[in-house]
């Protein structure tokens, strides 16, 4: 079963869903994980508290761009409130596969960037020590 899943992640890093920026976007934020260099930033159209577009770009290994592809899968339509209770679990979920520590921060940098965007977050504590 492990096996599907690595498929399903190698088909969402050769051939991302949403990929590119938006113009105009709503909202955007961008983040990137320094332990192994992936970068992301997530653009979002809102209209009356939904999602009706999102795209993802950046450059990072093929778990991380894998998470950002199927996520932007699962939020276009959803509401703000409904991107905010998003967890860690639902990412782990679509992924499928079991990962150590530095993957699961790849894994979970799409989250991040998707919940500091919708919390309107404009940088981390203590980003730039």
């Amino acid at each position: 079963m492990e096996d599907l899943y690595r498929e399903h992640i190698l088909d969402h890093y050769k051939n991302p869903r949403n990929q590119g920026t938006l113009e105009n976007p709503d909202i955007t934020f961008q983040d990137s994980n320094p332990l192994c260099g992936d970068e992301l930033r997530m653009d979002f159209k809102v209209k009356d508290g939904v999602v009706e577009d999102v795209r993802f770009s950046g450059k990072g290994c093929s778990i991380s761009m894998a998470a950002a592809s199927m996520l932007t899968e699962h939020i276009k339509g959803r509401s703000v409130e409904e991107l905010k209770k998003l967890t860690r679990e639902d990412i782990l979920e679509d992924l499928g596969i079991e990962l150590g520590p530095v993957r699961l921060k790849c894994a979970l940098l799409a989250l991040k960037v998707l919940k500091a965007g919708v919390y309107g977050i404009q940088g981390w504590p203590g980003e730039d020590e």
